[in-house]
């Protein structure tokens, strides 16, 4: 049975879509994506997560086989199919995914020759978005037209930072497209949070990038911290959000405390 079947007669939500962004690779989007998620889940919150990189590192940590599946967020985009039929379960009750395969390495340049290519997305998730909590989109590690849909069909940001020496670089970049969105096509994106991760108190080098985050981004940034962790990292290979696979884990407890905050945060 597909989300089509089930979605008639659900209470309308709040809606808010957040991308999980930043330009840079390996700074914990996807892990974050799939460990919020499922940690808003065991809160009773809706979520849907919008799998929008080609690495489709989302949809395997959740367990999702990509070669069985009938559609994707690629067809959604570019073939014009309803988002309600790319729209499948995960391990987590609350927690529903539209997954991505690599067919979405090619979006990018099948785009580009379309009009109003950078609405795809928006227009994609409008018809669904108030049947949950919160939309996290999981973006690529790029300024391309796959992160600028993102940006325009947000209501807001959410920005991974890895806790090393360049944190801060190509920040600016994000924040000058995100201020170009902003002027021309999404006047109301704005930060929802700055999370700092992989975090090792061990290191005054950690310490000292949290301090100077902390002093460009003031209380945007989240109190919480996601620290380094073996479990962390070893719960995407067994197709597992860390919650599930080491729930007493401190990577597990810092996401729990994350979700605590960003429903704080409303």
């Amino acid at each position: 049975m597909g989300y089509k079947d089930v979605k008639r007669g659900l209470p309308q939500r709040d809606g808010k879509v957040i991308a999980v962004i930043n330009q840079k690779g390996g700074v914990g989007k996807s892990t974050s994506v799939i460990n919020l998620s499922a940690c808003l889940g065991e809160n009773k919150k809706k979520i849907l997560v919008i799998d929008f990189d080609p690495q489709g590192n989302s949809t395997s940590g959740y367990g999702i086989e990509k070669e069985d599946l009938e559609n994707d967020v690629y067809d959604v985009i570019l073939h014009g199919y309803p988002i309600e039929d790319a729209i499948v379960e995960t391990c987590e009750p609350n927690v529903f995914i539209v997954p991505a395969t690599i067919q979405l390495a090619t979006a990018e340049m099948e785009l580009v020759s379309l009009e109003q290519r950078e609405m795809f997305l928006k227009r994609a998730i409008a018809s669904i978005r108030d049947e949950f909590d919160y939309v996290f989109i999981d973006c690529p590690p790029s300024l391309g037209l796959l992160t600028i849909n993102a940006l325009i069909a947000a209501d807001s940001l959410i920005i991974p930072i890895q806790c090393e020496y360049y944190a801060l670089e190509g920040v600016a970049k994000l924040l000058e497209s995100m201020e170009m969105v902003k002027r021309h096509k999404n006047p109301d994106l704005e930060i929802f949070g700055v999370l700092m991760t992989m975090y090792d108190s061990r290191t005054t080098l950690s310490k000292q990038v949290v301090d100077e985050v902390r002093k460009f981004f003031g209380k945007t940034m989240f109190k919480t911290i996601i620290p380094r962790n073996v479990k962390l990292s070893e719960a995407p290979s067994h197709g597992l959000p860390v919650v599930k696979y080491a729930r007493v884990s401190k990577g597990s407890l810092a996401y729990m405390k994350l979700a605590k905050e960003v429903v704080a945060r409303g």
